[in-house]
């Protein structure tokens, strides 16, 4: 029994001993208010300079074909078959359709028979001319009879001239019979079956060819924003630069070809007040089809005077302002308000509020006030813990304090 009396008493000393040691340790922490550590706070910072940062759109654009033809007859007829595959390539010069010929052979033939007559003629007017001629040298006929001859000759000429185009003319249309394809493409569905008559000057066409490799991408651009970007090339707060255009697809990836801009437009739409910008791009597995909407990403020129801030460093303010901190002179934190309206990668692009040199915070950020006294150190600087003294166990504190209490 006194044993057990002994330990507890023995138990109780030792909890106080721990409390008396505890409570000496805390009040050397907070400088015996229960306030936090004193001092400037810590902060990581980096020097930004003015660099390129390229002007980068996301802009909606349109697919559009790069050719579009209607196939149309050139001349009436019937069909008589239809010698291509609905929604198949068509190469061009293909024959798509058969329009029945035996009306134009015939007009050929005739033409070709008027011709011979026309031939003859003329060739009977020539030697008769030719007769002629020295007859009236020996005054054996009249001058008049002779001129005659020639006169007739000539127009027998012509009548062959004449003849041989309406040769020409019936041979072209006994060749229309056959309705070539004019471009390469994937040809629609065919409006028109076998047996259906159709018309030189029909409004209707027979099929429709599409080409779709390549293809145009048809980029709007509001004539503001375009305004503002020429009056910055022409203050040489910009170059211009070579536009490479990427597009993003309606399910929201990228295409895996890059397009080249073709030409901009000289025109404002009046009714949406922007300005069409036309890219081309390669489509070999024909996965752009005209009619589809895109978002369009490129950059039309590069930024000369731009800082590249990381992202971290900015916040916005209850109004919306881009803000991020300084180290202001004497080691001391200054707000100051920025311009950052896009972004490139992970950084800001910031083009009003900086200069050259400056110390932008991007570590420590979280407790600052304007005015605030900081310790600024490079960001990212690795924090150096030095070794407990000699002699000292646990936490730094002396082996001989804890025995003491």
């Amino acid at each position: 029994m006194r044993s057990r009396i002994r330990q507890a008493a023995i138990i109780s000393a030792g909890a106080l001993l721990l409390v008396g040691c505890g409570g000496s340790k805390e009040s050397g922490v907070t400088g015996g208010r229960g306030g936090g550590p004193k001092g400037p706070i810590t902060v990581g910072f980096v020097v930004v300079q003015q660099g390129s940062a390229p002007i980068v759109q996301d802009l909606p654009a349109r697919v559009s074909a790069f050719q579009t033809s209607e196939v149309r007859p050139q001349v009436s007829g019937v069909i008589l078959r239809r010698l291509f595959r609905e929604g198949s390539v068509v190469q061009q010069g293909q024959t798509l359709y058969q329009i029945d010929p035996s009306v134009y052979n015939a007009q050929a033939a005739q033409a070709k028979a008027n011709l011979q007559a026309a031939r003859a003629q003329a060739e009977a007017a020539r030697t008769l001319a030719s007769r002629y001629k020295p007859l009236v040298q020996q005054q054996a006929i009249s001058k008049q009879d002779y001129t005659n001859a020639v006169a007739q000759a000539r127009q027998a000429d012509a009548s062959v001239a004449q003849n041989n185009a309406s040769v020409r003319s019936a041979q072209i249309n006994l060749r229309f019979t056959r309705v070539p394809a004019p471009i390469t493409g994937r040809i629609s569905l065919s409006n028109v079956t076998e047996g259906a008559l159709v018309t030189a000057n029909q409004t209707d066409a027979l099929a429709t060819i599409t080409r779709l490799d390549p293809v145009f991408v048809d980029i709007q651009e509001s004539a503001a924003d375009l305004l503002t970007l020429r009056q910055s090339l022409a203050q040489g707060g910009a170059t211009p630069t070579t536009a490479q255009v990427r597009i993003k697809l309606p399910d929201g990836s990228y295409y895996a070809y890059t397009g080249s801009v073709e030409f901009s437009q000289v025109i404002v739409d009046q009714t949406t007040g922007t300005v069409t910008i036309r890219a081309r791009f390669p489509n070999p597995q024909s996965l752009l089809l005209p009619g589809m909407f895109v978002s369009a990403r490129f950059a039309q020129a590069i930024d000369t005077s731009a800082f590249l801030v990381p992202q971290s460093a900015v916040t916005r303010d209850p109004k919306g302002n881009a803000t991020l901190w300084v180290v202001g002179p004497g080691n001391r934190a200054v707000q100051r308000v920025i311009v950052a309206e896009r972004t490139q990668g992970t950084y800001w692009v910031v083009t009003q509020g900086l200069a050259p040199g400056e110390k932008v915070i991007t570590q420590g950020t979280a407790n600052l006030r304007d005015g605030a006294e900081i310790k600024p150190v490079p960001a990212s600087s690795p924090q150096r813990v030095k070794a407990p003294p000699a002699g000292a166990g646990a936490g730094g504190v002396p082996a001989g304090s804890r025995r003491s209490g």
